[in-house]
């Protein structure tokens, strides 16, 4: 079972999933599940905020793996209005949790919380660094982590917890900055908007992976993560975001000019952020295999895809 199944990681985490077999998703109520989603998943629609309708969906599959990664994602929103940020991330949490100590048979979860949970450090980060957010977003998943361990300390459940860096790939939103970028590219490309790029701060660093490694990083620590013990997946590499933008413009057909706009620049941002997976790498075997230029490449690429309809339509 998958929760935030209709999400970017969700969605990449289906398509592992899938291929050995039935893997229900969550979806929010409202919204449809992708169209392109593999057969082999059965669709809910569950709020996760909704206490009863998590104990029934829960109480009605009966898994003995569940995967949790609904939840507000965004760093930027939780400045202006932090409350759903707190429904979804925490109260929703718990409310998974409690349905799954009331099920009959013993279930693994995987809770993915946030490496905003950590402080700001000169050095790479590891599991047992000081926890001190920089956001409300932060914050909000500072208190999902702990739950999720407390799960595990006090009522004995079989939670493990994964504390993911920074992750692009194909299928992200465009409020995040290197699919941004890429959508920005891909409407130049097609003639849908000026040749030129706004930007935000780009001198920042950080610990970046492809969305492919990390939900291969979520399948080792389910299978093979100890209970009640947290795991950075990371690729241990900060990369400068300027650096990450250039090579999305050496990829391009076009030239394009690059100007910064200060609305896009965040009111707290942590000069450089970078991960240490010594943890995740020695006791579950885990690491990155995907280049990041393969990485830039393909999410260029499926933008160039969703642009063409964009282009077609204009």
């Amino acid at each position: 079972m998958v929760t935030g199944a209709a999400g970017f990681a969700g969605g990449h985490l289906l398509d592992r999933l899938a291929a050995t077999g039935t893997v229900i998703g969550w979806h929010r109520p409202g919204s449809q599940p992708p169209r392109t989603s593999p057969p082999a998943v059965r669709w809910m629609a569950v709020d996760v905020t909704d206490r009863a309708a998590v104990a029934a969906a829960i109480a009605d599959a009966r898994p003995d793996r569940l995967f949790h990664l609904a939840g507000a994602a965004s760093v930027e929103t939780s400045w202006t209005n932090a409350v759903p940020h707190l429904r979804v991330n925490v109260i929703g949490t718990q409310h998974v949790l409690d349905a799954v100590a009331r099920l009959p048979h013993p279930c693994r979860v995987v809770v993915v919380t946030s490496a905003q949970v950590y402080g700001a450090s000169d050095a790479p980060i590891t599991e047992d660094d000081p926890l001190r957010p920089q956001s409300p977003y932060g914050l909000t998943k500072l208190a999902q982590d702990r739950l999720a361990q407390a799960a595990a300390a006090a009522d004995g459940l079989d939670v493990v917890v994964a504390r993911p860096f920074n992750h692009i790939g194909p299928r992200q939103a465009p409020g995040f900055a290197v699919s941004s970028f890429a959508r920005q590219i891909a409407q130049i490309e097609h003639g849908l908007a000026p040749p030129v790029i706004a930007v935000g701060n780009l001198d920042t660093r950080r610990d970046i992976t492809d969305v492919r490694d990390v939900v291969d990083a979520y399948i080792r620590v389910m299978t093979h993560g100890q209970s009640g013990r947290a795991y950075n997946v990371c690729s241990g590499r900060a990369w400068r975001i300027r650096d990450l933008l250039d090579g999305l413009l050496r990829l391009s057909t076009t030239t394009i000019e690059v100007t910064t706009d200060p609305a896009r620049f965040r009111p707290v941002d942590v000069p450089v952020v970078q991960g240490d997976p010594s943890r995740i790498q020695s006791e579950t075997g885990w690491a990155p295999r995907i280049d990041i230029a393969q990485t830039l490449g393909d999410t260029l690429e499926w933008w160039r895809g969703e642009t063409t309809g964009d282009a077609r339509t204009a």
